[in-house]
């Protein structure tokens, strides 16, 4: 199942081994609002409303479980709370779910039960799934449907949040949570906290932090007050841009630390140039996998970059703690002691075997080759897998008669984000931003390819050119963040957060469209067409 993931062209690599699963006779069911080029690969493409995934993933859940194909055994050994997630699906019938999501009845019977009853089976979700304000929730429907059929923590089968970034996976093991120590240990357990006290020589704070939108609304309340910006680019990333360029601008103190001159980094205090780590560092990366691979450095800086750590480094030392060496090899001794997942990765063992997937308890273990094997064992080690009962919650930026559009968002597969990264080389592929629209949609407007309109949303407008696309249904766009400089797409989307990850609700977006007149030609000047995008 590929679930809210357009991996073709948000992850290229990762949709090539797809392809040889497909290729090697795995059915690929993908669950997306459009009808992607992933889903083009699809045996069956299941076009749900945007929002609508608790929905459909309860659904499957009663009808695995009504047409017995649960795996009672699993579940009756290796789980918790089953009986609580049974009753909270028993009103997501077929027929439910066909009218919250749009997804045929028949299509969501076909998947419950060759998901259920395939010897091997994986989800694998993106950003379609997390960007929501029920984020959390959302993920754990998710979760629940690998439990109730035992495909978690077994050769070729499991649950896969393809990551988005190039070390985002390691930027999690190394603690950049707001309530976890390296090695994912809760910062609030008292005899993990006091472990990693000891070892760093002080008192850690015995409470979790805020995560990235809780720092943003403690801006409001006038609790933070300085901000230290490390690789990236909040005002051109968050949603709602004239909130967050207003809060920005209302802090006291912002710093920061990057490759490029970033719109955030154009209104801080201090801007300190930092290297490209991936060819201008040493150290380690972490990938989907959990496989922990070094880095080795391959070119200096240009001018007057320096390397992150050393940065970091030099930061506390006029702050008046000495470190020592900013060592890449030496930090990563620290993470192993602090860390037992990563106790037996030293860097010979990660060389000589290309890396290894943690946990890696010590320097005889060879890694993990898959998460939650325990769950399989007789009895099970630690706490059960528990089921979650969460309930389908439709989008907060409602569709109504002034806004009756449905705006989502997403990557192209030529562009990076904020284009900060890939904005700076050309690309044949490339072709800005546009609002793209169904064929159905473009005709009730009297829209053709490049014609410009203006999209507004409850929060703000912007202007763009308008493209067809013929895998949108009617009353579904798309944009991305590609192009910030040129269209500001985040001054159309939401901040409503979801208060379990603080992720903002970037794929469901009320807007009302506009057609805009053609320019009119300067005296003198020869009228030309608009453009095709």
């Amino acid at each position: 199942m590929l679930w809210g993931s357009n991996a073709r062209e948000t992850h290229p690599i990762f949709f090539h081994h797809l392809l040889k699963g497909v290729r090697n006779g795995a059915r690929l069911y993908a669950v997306d609002p459009r009808r992607t080029s992933s889903a083009e690969w699809a045996d069956v493409w299941l076009g749900l409303d945007v929002g609508s995934d608790i929905a459909l993933a309860n659904a499957l859940g009663r009808e695995i479980i009504h047409a017995g194909l649960a795996n009672t055994e699993f579940i009756d050994r290796a789980t918790s709370d089953f009986e609580a997630y049974r009753a909270k699906v028993e009103t997501y019938t077929l027929e439910y779910a066909e009218r919250e999501t749009g997804v045929p009845a028949a299509a969501i019977q076909e998947l419950a039960h060759a998901f259920a009853t395939a010897d091997k089976a994986m989800i694998c979700w993106t950003l379609g799934i997390t960007e929501h304000h029920n984020a959390v929730d959302n993920v754990l429907a998710l979760i629940n449907l690998s439990l109730l059929t035992g495909h978690v923590g077994k050769y070729g089968s499991g649950i896969n949040p393809l990551r988005g970034q190039n070390n985002v996976q390691g930027g999690g093991d190394m603690g950049a949570l707001p309530d976890r120590l390296p090695g994912f240990q809760y910062v609030e357990n008292d005899s993990l906290r006091e472990r990693c006290e000891s070892i760093w020589g002080c008192e850690i704070p015995a409470r979790r932090g805020w995560h990235l939108s809780g720092m943003f609304e403690a801006m409001d309340r006038g609790e933070l007050h300085a901000l230290y910006v490390i690789g990236e680019n909040p005002m051109q990333s968050e949603a709602d841009r004239h909130l967050t360029e207003q809060r920005l601008r209302g802090l006291d103190f912002m710093v920061v630390q990057d490759i490029f001159l970033t719109a955030t980094a154009e209104i801080a205090d201090v801007v300190l140039p930092a290297t490209a780590s991936w060819a201008e560092s040493e150290g380690t990366v972490t990938n989907s996998e959990r496989r922990v691979q070094r880095v080795r450095k391959a070119m200096d800086p240009p001018h007057d970059a320096r390397d992150d750590l050393w940065i970091i480094f030099e930061v506390a030392r006029r702050l008046g703690t000495n470190w020592g060496e900013a060592s890449a090899e030496q930090v990563w001794n620290e993470v192993r002691e602090v860390s037992p997942a990563h106790r037996g990765m030293s860097y010979e063992r990660l060389e000589a075997l290309g890396g290894i997937q943690w946990p890696c308890w010590d320097d005889q273990h060879p890694g993990e080759l898959f998460l939650h094997s325990r769950l399989w064992e007789d009895p099970v080690p630690g706490l059960r897998a528990p089921f979650s009962a969460v309930d389908h919650d439709p989008p907060v930026d409602r569709l109504t008669e002034d806004f009756p559009i449905r705006l989502t968002t997403g990557r192209r597969l030529d562009s990076y984000n904020t284009g900060v990264q890939s904005g700076g080389f050309t690309s044949p592929l490339r072709r800005g931003e546009s609002l793209d629209i169904s064929p159905e949609d473009a005709a009730a407007y009297g829209l053709a390819d490049g014609d410009r309109v203006r999209v507004t949303s409850r929060r703000g407008s912007i202007e763009t050119p308008v493209r067809i696309d013929p895998s949108l249904r009617p009353g579904l766009t798309f944009m991305t963040l590609h192009f910030q400089d040129d269209v500001a797409t985040n001054i159309l989307t939401i901040d409503a957060t979801d208060p379990k990850s603080g992720t903002a609700e970037f794929k469901a977006t009320a807007i009302r469209i506009e057609k805009l007149p053609p320019p009119t030609p300067r005296a003198g000047e020869p009228h030309r067409a608009p453009a095709s995008v």
